[in-house]
């Protein structure tokens, strides 16, 4: 079991140096234990001498076939643990950077005083979703699920919206269409692998869509606020990330008549495996969380 959960570290990792950061071991470690894998298995299952981590194809099939094993290794202690009404094991959970730092973490650290025996670890990323490579057992996302094969559960609602401070607005006028927006010194945040200078308006009966272009850019959406609370220029945020800022004035939103498509906050998981107990009611904890949070009323107040 314990070669299991090695090799499934090392299968999801884009090099065996992530594996080992990820096994919190050096890397002579990692490959010396790899190499002894092999060794047992008499077959090659990691193509070495590349710059990315390649399975052979002994190594695809190992891979794909012990997430079946651990599953219903996971199924077994879900049931073993939930006669004893107890929370047990480890979730890794996923999400975008702004989300998980002011709102994903603090709701964890929640869970797991109800729940000491629960181990969760939390990735913050801009990195596009990947479920084929098993990375995570949970993840929060902001908008649109990428993939479709993932069960997904909305945890709250929420909009991107355009806008800017006054100060930038006083100086290069406030946009009236929006088509005015190609005029404008936008601000773009660079999230997953999208095209991230296209902004979206309308709905599914009315979209619309503008190419925008600026000057600065960033895979932080809390750089991108800074710039935008500096006069620098528009932006399109998430309500939730910049309600206390609309609320003082310190940015208005611009093309307010113009509606703009949901982005939704859901909770991700990979569709063929079962869900553990300890992992369900964490989905049923943020949902029932963080629409409180994201309006101001269940947590400190936003920050930038």
């Amino acid at each position: 079991m314990d070669d299991l959960r090695f090799f499934q570290v090392v299968a999801s990792c884009e090099t065996l140096t992530a594996a080992a950061r990820e096994l919190d071991c050096s890397l002579p470690v990692v490959s010396k234990r790899l190499s002894a894998l092999e060794r047992r298995l008499d077959v090659r299952l990691v193509h070495r001498g590349t710059r990315r981590l390649s399975l052979t194809a002994e190594g695809e099939v190992y891979a794909a076939r012990l997430e079946t094993i651990l599953d219903q290794v996971r199924e077994l202690e879900d049931l073993v643990s939930h006669r004893s009404g107890e929370l047990r094991g480890s979730v890794v959970v996923q999400a975008t950077l702004g989300l998980g730092r002011a709102h994903v973490a603090p709701l964890l650290g929640e869970f797991t005083v109800r729940h000491p025996r629960l181990s969760i670890q939390l990735r913050t990323t801009a990195l596009p979703l990947r479920p084929h490579r098993r990375e995570f057992d949970l993840a929060v996302h902001v908008g649109a699920p990428p993939d479709s094969s993932l069960r997904m559960r909305r945890l709250a609602e929420n909009r991107r919206v355009p806008c800017a401070a006054p100060s930038y607005l006083e100086r290069s006028g406030t946009p009236e269409r929006v088509e005015d927006l190609a005029d404008h010194d936008c601000i773009v945040l660079r999230e997953n692998e999208g095209d991230f200078a296209v902004w979206r308006f309308g709905d599914a009966r009315n979209p619309r869509q503008i190419r925008v272009h600026g000057r600065l850019s960033s895979n932080d959406g809390d750089i991108v606020t800074d710039w935008a609370l500096q006069g620098r220029g528009v932006i399109m945020r998430s309500e939730w990330q910049i309600r206390s800022h609309l609320e003082s004035g310190a940015l208005v939103r611009v093309l307010p008549e113009v509606p703009t498509p949901p982005a939704d906050i859901y909770a991700l998981l990979p569709d063929d495996v079962h869900v553990p107990r300890r992992i369900s009611e964490l989905v049923d904890h943020l949902a029932a969380r963080l629409p409180d949070r994201i309006a101001g009323s269940g947590g400190p107040a936003l920050s930038r």
